[in-house]
């Protein structure tokens, strides 16, 4: 795939839905198989085995994991004589599905030298020829809830497919010869000046309308009663939080949460996540290479810790995830999302309400916790979302490594408020005084 010639082609989403036209699920789900592959090309063997934090999986390992979601869900209980490539995998690619066995450890994902590449390749290429066989069959007296399960497993594929990004950037990153993943274009401009948005408030519904997928975290639609707003026009940029870094902002304390200021400490944070002065320069680690730091560009890899704390120091707070969600509603899903080809945010590019979706995830003030009346999927596939609904907070839009397709305006993303390895950024809010 071919990077973009310039900003404006980078923002033109090429995705669709993974929506069944004509009965034919089967291309839906060669595309984004095809894709993870795509994504695992420029990588050596070698760079697959690495796990450089426990929150970072091998490459190999995603792509041998989405395989095993199949291969539980779908091929084990729908396919007739269907046996596994290899029974011990089970426990080597369940990543936290209790209900369905035993599973390795996280943290020692990157331990495991077999199966090598090849073998996992040679795994995925056995499950796909056995689904292309499972939805061929047309009547098959399960086909509803064969369809439901591919599609879930078609999106919970692009979850790591970005995930893959994520980590192999964090992999790259530690190595002081700095791996280029992909040489991507280098873009320059400035941003357009801050503006604020007003917005008016009043009972709105959230949450999934039922009109395409959506996960169970994002049901049922449920009514919000929203105070006054304003949301700013863009997300933060790196040079408006140099501002802050060099103001002394990672040392001062009046603007930190107590558990900020002690993961401050105590991680000897500075800046941003793969943020580097260099004679005298900032640079950033991106999937390019390292760089010299664009100032235009919305800042990345920040904590929620971060994006709070910046906040209180500008003046300003952050958004809900209802407002942010009641601004978003009316917006086209988007922008610098993966298909643009560039894996870096980029600056905005106009006045009005910019970059919702794509770019950067968007931290928001809200607690990771359960929409009124939600109900998780029965069975093992209740584990997906529900039960990690304690100590995390919700990010919302998107970033430049996230599937077009994948994203909507009741999508709700989660991570714990010292995660930074992500593609995280802040759009600041601020209250209408009456």
């Amino acid at each position: 795939m071919a990077p973009p010639a310039h900003v404006s082609a980078a923002r033109r989403g090429t995705g669709a839905r993974h929506k069944e036209q004509g009965g034919n699920w089967l291309d839906a789900y060669q595309r984004v198989r095809a894709r993870s592959q795509v994504l695992a090309e420029p990588l050596t063997a070698e760079d697959q085995c690495i796990q450089s934090m426990p929150q970072v999986s091998p490459t190999k390992w995603h792509l041998a994991h989405t395989s095993w979601f199949f291969e539980t869900f779908l091929l084990r209980p729908f396919l007739d004589n269907y046996r596994e490539f290899n029974p011990r995998y089970g426990y080597l690619f369940n990543s936290y599905y209790y209900g369905v066995g035993r599973m390795h450890p996280r943290a020692q994902r990157g331990l495991l030298s077999r199966p090598t590449v090849d073998e996992v390749m040679a795994y995925r290429g056995h499950v796909d020829k056995h689904m292309t066989e499972l939805l061929g069959q047309r009547h098959h007296p399960g086909r509803v809830h064969i369809r439901m399960r591919c599609e879930l497993g078609l999106h919970h594929e692009q979850q790591h497919q970005e995930l893959l990004l994520m980590d192999i950037k964090h992999v790259f990153a530690i190595n002081p010869l700095r791996p280029v993943y992909r040489d991507l274009p280098k873009e320059t401009g400035l941003a357009p000046e801050m503006d604020w948005l007003d917005f008016a408030g009043g009972i709105t519904a959230i949450g999934a309308d039922g009109t395409g997928f959506a996960y169970d975290n994002e049901m049922p639609r449920h009514d919000v009663l929203l105070q006054p707003y304003q949301l700013a026009s863009r997300p933060v940029t790196n040079g408006e939080y140099l501002a802050f870094v060099e103001d002394g902002g990672y040392r001062q304390t009046e603007h930190w949460l107590a558990d900020g200021w002690t993961c401050v400490q105590d991680r000897q944070w500075c800046a941003p996540l793969y943020w580097q002065l260099h004679e005298g320069t900032w640079h950033e680690m991106t999937l390019g290479g390292l760089r010299s730091l664009n100032r235009a560009a919305p800042v990345a890899h920040i904590s929620y810790y971060e994006a709070d704390a910046f906040a209180r120091w500008f003046g300003c707070r952050l958004p809900t995830e209802a407002e942010w969600e009641h601004a978003a509603q009316d917006q086209p899903v988007d922008g610098n999302l993966a298909h643009s080809g560039y894996l870096q945010p980029m600056p905005a590019d106009g006045p009005g309400l910019q970059q919702l979706f794509g770019d950067v995830w968007e931290w928001t003030q809200s607690p990771y916790s359960a929409y009124p009346g939600f109900k998780p999927l029965a069975g093992e596939l209740g584990e997906y979302n529900g039960k990690f609904m304690s100590g995390q907070f919700v990010l919302r839009g998107g970033a430049c490594v996230t599937p077009n397709e994948h994203l909507r305006a009741s999508y709700r993303n989660f991570f714990y408020p010292h995660d930074r390895w992500q593609f995280s950024g802040v759009r600041l809010a601020r209250d209408v005084l009456k």
